[in-house]
């Protein structure tokens, strides 16, 4: 039986936009492993509840579920360790760990920000009233009103991604010569933007998107075929 990945999706099931489920589908690639996706939505947490979480992504194998992209990280290279290691203990887990605080650190705060509207616009509708009462109690504001300045938040991004820019003009990928789970923990925030909204993050002639470019090549363009924009 093949895998079963419950993937955040939004009123098109094909739009995948989760940066969390994003580094699970490239970890699964990474290993050669055949799964499905059952697209699911942020008020479908019954489906889920035998996992012990209230989000995505979950992964479903032989009638375990596991919740948290890092656990199923882990336990895909503790289930499946004669497939091409994730994690790879010692550097290679401390490598990853440090790439996933920065990411959700730095760089989805500011993500969010400049997305979180469009988000709305194209999840489920019976997602929208749950997504904005909720995002709103967290800002403290309107979606509106916190999306207001994307363009100078945009500007912050872009500095942000200073560290990661001079790592991928030394090298094509954040783990060296060939991707690994760092960059898929770094792409999954990039194609949370691309899957979610049309408003572009980065210059053609950035560095970050030559690298993003050489990401959605990968598994012969399975990032690509999702909807975008």
């Amino acid at each position: 039986m093949a895998l079963m990945l419950y993937d955040l999706a939004g009123a098109d099931e094909g739009r995948r936009f989760s940066p969390y489920c994003w580094r699970i589908h490239l970890a699964l690639k990474h290993k050669g492993l055949a799964f499905q996706t059952r697209p699911w939505r942020f008020t479908e947490k019954d489906v889920i509840a035998a996992s012990g979480g209230t989000t995505v992504p979950v992964l479903e194998d032989a009638g375990r579920m596991v919740s948290d992209s890092w656990k199923i990280a882990e336990t895909l290279d503790a289930q499946y360790p004669d497939r091409p290691a994730l994690l790879a203990g010692g550097a290679g887990w401390q490598h990853a760990r440090l790439t996933k605080h920065w990411v959700e650190a730095t760089l989805f705060p500011l993500l969010l920000r400049m997305l979180v509207k469009d988000i709305h616009d194209r999840i489920h509708e019976k997602d929208k009233a749950y997504f904005r009462a909720s995002r709103e109690k967290r800002f403290g504001q309107t979606l509106e009103a916190f999306a207001a300045e994307r363009d100078a938040v945009r500007d912050q991004f872009r500095l942000a991604l200073t560290p990661l820019r001079r790592l991928v003009t030394e090298q094509p990928y954040v783990c060296g010569a060939a991707a690994g789970h760092a960059d898929h923990i770094v792409f999954g925030a990039f194609q949370w933007a691309r899957c979610a909204s049309a408003y572009p993050v980065l210059t053609e002639q950035d560095a970050v998107a030559a690298w993003r470019e050489r990401m959605l090549d990968l598994f012969d363009g399975y990032a690509r075929g999702f909807p975008a924009g």
